[in-house]
């Protein structure tokens, strides 16, 4: 195989994302068999996921802008051993602190995300950029549903352990074939990394994330949720301050302030909020036990079988956009997507008596994730400079945790807010939530809508494809931006 094998390098990158996906949804299901195996409380079992967000977060956009300065294989290949190692050491966690700790370790592979966006749009003929980005964003959305389906069965065949050892293996032989055959990318950003901003932007997010993860535990009205709200408000406004003032910033604020990039931006948000809470209400849904009203009172395994047409509808729609994308354009993909969440969020809401509904709610959810995750990252790639790929996608990716944890917040508020004296929810709980989602989903719609249309992608198919007009656009873009 040749070192500059476009098809290899792809694979690599495929993986890799996918992995990581995977990795954010696989713990969910099992963390009363890690809270039982560890002998250890709920709350505390809940840190799995929480130290895995938080991680990701903050490594997500920083790793991203180190990718563009000091070169993205590098750093891909850095990302890659360091999610092997943790998967490493939460197979082999005896407490459940160690395996915090593995989780935090794991979330430094979120910058897989944009270094691998970066890559394609420096190693990829610019007319294949475009179904490239799409493929990747459909193994990445495939990915969170994967983890969902597979594991019930993996726990109940194995061992929760399992959960982290079928991946070590699999990173830890990409992170070598991506050392020997994916290239280094010829482009660097100049200038140097700005620690004051990234310990400022890792400030506020975890002093964001933190609360809206824990609120439930804690309260809404606790000290310590309206405390660190606050200082997530305070540290986010010095870090603009220290951004808009440093010669070498780490995330260029401008570059956040194009149309094509906030509005963007806006949508994933909002389609984030909406995509997260349905991955991880709609399974709390179907395993309700039929004596609370509702529910079909599945196994874990049972309702991963009922998300499995959200996985296979999300991959299909997320490979197909990118040869739909250069006929309708990234913003009517992303406007459809979004809208298809909103229309299957209301299908929950109103008929979800038998399994079959649910399926059916659940795969067009999935044709909108795979229509939304691809045109996002074309937007955004397509959109900035190639020297400020890597941490524009971070933050996009960061932006969509921020509205998946907002969702998940209050939908659980809702859901939660009222129960049966057995303890279960009421059936109203769940449909007020979705109600929600869909409206959250349709916000998505709208501010999609906003996204400017380049005259260049009309004009692109007979100049010879829209990738080559888009990114002689961001060219320009970068000029005045440097200007």
């Amino acid at each position: 195989m040749p070192r500059n094998s476009t098809r290899l390098t792809f694979v690599v990158l495929a993986t890799g994302a996918g992995v990581f996906s995977m990795l954010q949804s696989l713990i969910a299901p099992a963390l009363p068999t890690v809270q039982h195996a560890l002998h250890t409380s709920q709350a505390t079992a809940t840190w799995v996921m929480t130290a895995y967000l938080l991680s990701a977060s903050v490594f997500t956009p920083i790793l991203g802008r180190v990718g563009d300065l000091i070169g993205k294989k590098r750093t891909l290949v850095a990302v890659l051993v360091a999610l092997t190692l943790g998967c490493l050491l939460a197979a082999l966690a005896p407490t459940i602190g160690v395996l915090i700790v593995a989780r935090v370790v794991q979330g430094i592979g979120g910058a897989l995300f944009p270094l691998s966006f970066g890559i394609i749009r420096d190693e990829f003929a610019p007319a294949e950029v475009g179904s490239r980005i799409s493929n990747l964003s459909a193994v990445i959305a495939a990915g969170g549903g994967v983890g969902i389906v597979a594991a019930g069965p993996i726990v109940s065949a194995l061992d929760y352990r399992w959960l982290f050892w079928l991946p070590v293996g699999v990173v830890a032989v990409t992170a070598l074939i991506a050392q020997r055959y994916v290239p280094e990318s010829p482009g660097r950003a100049e200038g140097r990394i700005n620690w004051l901003g990234a310990v400022l932007l890792s400030g506020w997010l975890v002093a964001l994330l933190l609360p809206l993860s824990q609120a439930t535990g804690w309260g809404w009205g606790s000290a310590k949720v309206i405390g660190l709200l606050a200082l997530a408000a305070v540290v986010f406004a010095a870090w603009l301050a220290a951004e808009s003032r440093s010669g070498h910033p780490l995330i260029d604020l401008r570059i956040m302030r194009l149309p094509a990039v906030w509005t963007t931006n806006t949508a994933g948000l909002l389609f984030g909020a909406g995509m997260y809470a349905v991955w991880s209400f709609l399974p709390a849904f179907v395993q309700t036990p039929r004596s609370a009203g509702y529910g079909f009172g599945a196994s874990v395994t049972a309702a991963g079988l009922l998300m499995l047409p959200m996985l296979i509808a999300m991959f299909c729609s997320g490979v197909l956009s990118g040869r739909l994308e250069p006929v309708v354009g990234a913003r009517n993909l992303l406007t459809t997507g979004a809208v298809l969440g909103a229309v299957a969020c209301g299908l929950l809401a109103a008929w979800h008596d038998r399994q079959w509904q649910v399926a059916l709610a659940a795969g067009v959810f999935g044709l909108g994730i795979g229509l939304a995750f691809a045109s996002m990252a074309n937007l955004i790639v397509r959109s900035v400079p190639p020297e400020q790929t890597g941490a524009a996608t971070g933050m996009n990716a960061n932006i969509r945790t921020i509205g998946g944890s907002l969702g998940a917040a209050v939908t659980t508020a809702l859901v939660t807010g009222h129960t049966q004296p057995s303890g279960l929810p009421h059936a109203s709980g769940y449909t007020h939530a979705f109600g929600l989602l869909a409206l959250l989903c349709l916000g998505a719609a709208l501010a999609a809508l906003l996204v400017p249309v380049r005259r260049a992608a009309r004009t692109s198919m007979v100049a010879g494809g829209s990738d080559v007009a888009s990114h002689a656009e961001a060219r320009t873009d970068a000029a005045g931006i440097r200007g």
